[in-house]
């Protein structure tokens, strides 16, 4: 029989872990692969019976999740996030999809962002391949959204059911994780040579918010959705801002200040 190895990476996720671990115990093993916690994450994954491995030498999303893929013992991997919980009726169509030809699980993903979920904007589905053979599939090195990539072409399976998705717990925790990834991606691009200005910035904002409040019925989602094109748009903004600002000058050391002149 097919076995299936449930795979999270994971760093100070003590908050979410055990709601997400509660939804995966039908897995026949859980790899938690840690990236230096310094709360209770690790204790709590080795209380639900996880396998817990930890590095602290971060070099990225795509990698990160990579390490994580290679420590799985099982035929096939269902690469999980933290803040992620698998519903029961996906449950079943992925127990039922490892049981037949090797394929890519595609499974929708319906977010709760801001005391509700989010179905418009483009948020859903959120459709994301997370199911794959071990041995047939693997991400990218991306440093943040990172891909998973299908070498020999096997066919994608749309599953039944969602993947529930508690993506921010507060404003907070939206704008310092947005930073973050902002932050990521500008450096992914900054060294591949790519540039930007600030006016690009400007109009990639506005074209998110016009795409998420307008194109793809953001309006609908009421408050929650204007609050979150907003706020998207602003996370456009950042992101090409910080590539526009690694590509200007640099403050300088001391040292290679220009010395005074002597008298």
């Amino acid at each position: 029989m097919p076995t299936l190895s449930a795979v999270i990476i994971t760093k100070n996720e003590a908050a979410h872990l055990a709601q997400c671990l509660q939804t995966l115990r039908w897995a026949d093993e859980v790899v938690v692969f840690d990236s230096g916690s310094t709360d209770a994450t690790c204790s709590i994954a080795a209380q639900y019976g996880a396998r817990v491995e930890q590095s602290a030498d971060w070099q990225g999303f795509g990698v990160q999740r990579q390490r994580a893929q290679a420590m799985a013992r099982c035929d096939w991997v269902l690469m999980v996030d933290a803040d992620e919980r698998i519903t029961p009726e996906l449950q079943q169509s992925i127990q039922k999809t490892i049981q037949g030809p090797h394929c890519i699980g595609r499974m929708a993903r319906l977010s709760w962002c801001f005391g509700g979920f989010i179905r418009h904007a483009g948020w859903y589905p959120d459709a994301i391949d997370r199911l794959y053979p071990k041995s047939a599939a693997h991400y990218n090195d991306a440093l943040v959204h990172e891909k998973l990539q299908n070498p020999n072409g096997l066919p994608t399976q749309r599953l039944q059911g969602n993947m529930l998705h508690f993506t921010y717990d507060n404003m907070r925790h939206y704008l310092v994780k947005s930073a973050h990834y902002a932050e990521l991606w500008a450096q992914a691009r900054h060294s591949k040579g790519k540039t930007t200005s600030l006016a690009a910035a400007f109009v990639h904002g506005v074209g998110c918010f016009v795409r998420m409040y307008l194109l793809k019925a953001g309006f609908l989602d009421g408050r929650r959705g204007l609050l979150l094109a907003l706020l998207s748009a602003h996370s456009t903004y950042v992101k090409y801002a910080n590539l526009w600002l690694m590509s200007q000058p640099q403050r300088k050391t001391v040292d290679q200040l220009p010395q005074a002149k002597q008298p």
